[in-house]
């Protein structure tokens, strides 16, 4: 039996892991955490909305953590899995894109491993296979473009949440839906494939691959390479991090190879530039990756709320990075403060906008 804490319940990810979890006798939940939304409808002996996290994972002692948590308040969990050698399902990109040197550290003491249910990691760590890095050529992380794909910045003047929110291939949260929008999660996931695989950046690609149907794919040094393809539905990669080594089944149908005709494109990142904001921050290290996440989650939330253009995204986040000195964060404490200040200046920001 595998102990599974699951983190994020209420949220896309967490209820589909709730039905993975259900259906294999093999695994059980003995922890569940939201972050407001009662836990009423769901069966684990140990509950919590809101709070310390790491006090729940202290108590229930599980054998993995399926961190789904929205943002940088999973950082902690992130850190404690790593810390305890307790595996980590890792949904919370944000956490490891913010933390990724001292979230490093902290696995090499631990001696956990990290399990990513990103449908791109997972598929890139499908088809690495534990090889080593000099082998690879190229990773090269896919995504669909999100709803704007083609479109260009006088056509995203003046688009609406509403708009931003209608992904044509994923159904996710707001938050991931409009950094899809933006290409911005291209850009969180470029960071954390850099810190997830140890892959230097230059190595690390984006294309474009409107059906979803190629999660990801990895060329190799001798010429060949292998790609991940599926239909698009979290509940593969959340079930092959969660029964690793195994595969267990799901109740998807096959892929019928006759129905599809694969497109790829390059990434536009004039019209879309959170992506080339994102490979700058992780390229100059320290913790720029942490500023540019603190002050996308401000800039979302802020375009969510009314409060911000679409096109204003980019440009608080890349005031963001100018503002900061980008050194190293020493400890947790100093990573927390570097997001602390970053959002404190993307709301000042807001405020005379």
């Amino acid at each position: 039996m595998k102990r599974v804490a699951l983190l994020g319940a209420t949220g896309s990810i967490g209820r589909q892991a709730i039905e993975i979890v259900e259906a294999h006798p093999e695994l059980e939940l003995c922890a569940v955490a939201s972050g407001s939304t009662p836990l009423d409808g769901i069966d684990a002996p140990l509950k919590q909305v809101g709070g310390d996290l790491t006090q729940l994972l202290d108590e229930a002692d599980p054998d993995v953590v399926l961190n789904a948590v929205v943002g940088f308040a999973g950082i902690h969990a992130t850190l404690w899995a790593m810390e305890h050698g307790v595996d980590l399902a890792l949904a919370n990109k944000e956490s490891l894109v913010a933390a990724g040197e001292l979230a490093t550290a902290a696995q090499a003491r631990g001696g956990g491993r990290t399990l990513p249910v990103d449908s791109e990691h997972s598929a890139l760590f499908q088809c690495l296979e534990e090889r080593r890095p000099e082998q690879v050529h190229t990773l090269v992380l896919t995504g669909s473009g999100g709803p704007f794909r083609g479109r260009t910045r006088d056509e995203l003047l003046n688009v609406t949440a509403d708009e931003a929110l209608a992904h044509p291939t994923w159904i996710m949260g707001p938050k991931i839906t409009i950094d899809s929008a933006t290409l911005a999660n291209k850009g969180l996931e470029l960071i954390e494939a850099h810190f997830l695989f140890g892959i230097p950046y230059e190595q690390i690609e984006v294309v474009i691959q409107p059906t979803s149907i190629v999660h990801s794919l990895v060329r190799f040094r001798d010429g060949a390479a292998l790609a991940h393809l599926g239909y698009p539905d979290m509940r593969v990669p959340i079930s092959y991090a969660l029964t690793y080594p195994d595969r267990a089944a799901t109740p998807l149908q096959p892929l019928d190879l006759t129905a599809l005709t694969l497109e790829f494109q390059a990434p536009d990142l004039e019209t879309f530039p959170m992506l080339a904001l994102a490979r700058e921050a992780g390229e100059k290290g320290g913790t720029y990756p942490c500023a540019y996440n603190a002050a996308n989650e401000v800039a979302v939330a802020a375009f969510l709320a009314g409060r911000l253009p679409f096109l204003g995204i980019a440009e608080l986040v890349a005031d963001a990075l100018e503002r900061t000195d980008g050194s190293p964060a020493r400890d947790l404490e100093e990573l927390v403060e570097v997001d602390r200040a970053a959002r404190a200046f993307a709301d000042e920001r807001l405020a005379v906008a």
